[in-house]
């Protein structure tokens, strides 16, 4: 069966997924120095709960979550904690974080390499204790805390669980070296969601290019026990495919309402990496302490997949990939059409880091910034419908209160619009300072 509804808009971009060649996995080794901010998910960051002089194993929790939604957050080496301090963050800028200096030997909390078996008999509320405690948060860039969003209102029952194994960013091969090297734990850490969620069928919904996990998983499917209203379809290969809402709308030929959230049409959506990261903690007892990330682009010689602990510095990474003698024009965390460059490499990796990207002048061309020309191009490619070049220029004039009106805070940030303009008007900037000045006047007028 294959999804017959597609999204509006969409566009094409160059994949460049095949710089990292075999989509195997490597183990990165842990980091002398583990940064680990307490902002790792979105809503309040975690609180210490260790100091500075305490011991501490792979997997030990070092900050519990502040709130219903906040994330704990545990060590990624063993060693010593040596500060609590403002540290440089991929997302914020600057962060508190902590700051861990490895013993070098590695020495785990437990044993997280036995799976239990009889983990697939415990209750939807201790898989749901499980994934609290392990720190789970969405792995495919959002962040939201999992065990907030597998806890819908009564009211609002969840009948369709979509699993998304789209990643249709460029240059990212993160999720698809997953799905070829754990699709049984995978599907695993799906049965254990629709489970919690008591819903009707689960949708693993992965692009076409990517045929060699589709066939994987329909054989995996055929060989596993209780894999009832479990479906893997296909998708057409078009950015942003593996947008939420866009993903939603191809499989179900439902769209989540303005302002509303995809339980408001009874369907949730999990990416790759989190429902295998939850896989992990009901079945290994494993926190969240390590992802697997992509680390390409032409100004990397050796690209590939990494599994890294969170907190080791990107220039670790760097360095030990190596660097190529071209120009280096940005470095990216994320993939190039919604991921944020960064201004250091001294960031380290967080929760929400699927991948690091070194692009050279050549792939990052800085496009000069002429006058609109009324095109529409940018209208027909937003898959949400929008018109950006309008809500643009109402943020450019000051007009947050009309770019409000005509869409401003439904755009998703893909990057499309500025893909295909062709007057190079960076139209997500001025997006972007529209939502966060329209957020900073809501927040003043509280």
């Amino acid at each position: 069966m294959k999804a017959k509804i597609t999204f509006k808009g969409g566009i094409h971009p160059p994949e460049n997924k095949d710089l990292c060649g075999e989509l195997s996995i490597k183990d990165f080794p842990p980091p002398g120095i583990a940064v680990l901010p307490l902002q790792q998910s979105l809503g309040s960051p975690s609180e210490p709960v260790v100091k500075k002089g305490d011991k501490v194993k792979k997997g030990t929790l070092i900050a519990r979550s502040k709130g219903y939604i906040s994330a704990n957050l545990h060590s990624s080496i063993s060693g010593e904690v040596i500060d609590i301090k403002k540290a440089p963050h991929p997302l914020l800028g600057e962060a508190n974080a902590v700051i861990i200096k490895s013993d070098n030997r590695d020495e785990p909390e437990k044993d997280y390499s036995t799976e239990d078996v009889s983990a697939a008999g415990l209750s939807s509320g201790e898989i749901l204790g499980l994934i609290q405690n392990a720190g789970i948060v969405g792995l495919g860039g959002a962040t939201f805390p999992a065990h907030v969003k597998l806890n819908p209102p009564p009211d609002k029952p969840v009948k369709t669980l979509i699993i998304n194994g789209a990643e249709c960013e460029p240059y990212l091969a993160s999720d698809h070296s997953l799905m070829l090297n754990n699709a049984e734990q995978i599907l695993k850490g799906a049965v254990m969601i629709k489970k919690i969620l008591n819903a009707e069928k689960c949708l693993i919904a992965i692009e076409e290019n990517k045929k060699d996990a589709v066939s994987l998983f329909r054989q995996k499917l055929n060989s596993l026990k209780d894999i009832a209203g479990l479906e893997v379809l296909p998708l057409n290969v078009k950015y942003p495919q593996g947008a939420e809402k866009q993903l939603i709308y191809t499989l179900t030929g439902k769209e989540v309402p303005s302002g509303g959230l995809p339980m408001d049409i009874s369907v949730l959506v999990h990416n790759i990496g989190t429902v295998f990261a939850i896989y992990e903690a009901v079945f290994l007892k494993k926190p969240l302490f390590e992802r697997v990330i992509t680390v390409s682009g032409k100004g990397i010689k050796n690209p590939a997949n990494w599994r890294v602990r969170i907190g080791t510095p990107f220039k670790t990474l760097i360095n030990h990939s190596g660097v190529t003698d071209r120009t280096i024009k940005k470095l990216i965390m994320g993939g190039p059409m919604m991921g944020l460059a960064q201004y250091t490499d001294e960031v380290p990796v967080v929760k929400a880091t699927s991948g690091i990207l070194l692009l050279t002048s050549e792939e990052a061309a800085a496009f000069e910034h002429l006058p609109c020309i009324r095109c529409g191009k940018c209208v027909t490619a937003c898959p949400m419908g929008l018109m950006p070049a309008e809500i643009s220029k109402m943020v450019e004039k000051g007009r947050i209160d009309m770019a409000k009106s005509i869409g401003l805070m439904d755009c998703m940030e893909c990057g499309s619009c500025n893909y295909i303009c062709p007057s190079g008007t960076n139209l997500l900037q001025y997006i972007k300072l529209g939502k966060y000045e329209y957020m900073r006047s809501k927040n003043a007028k509280r």
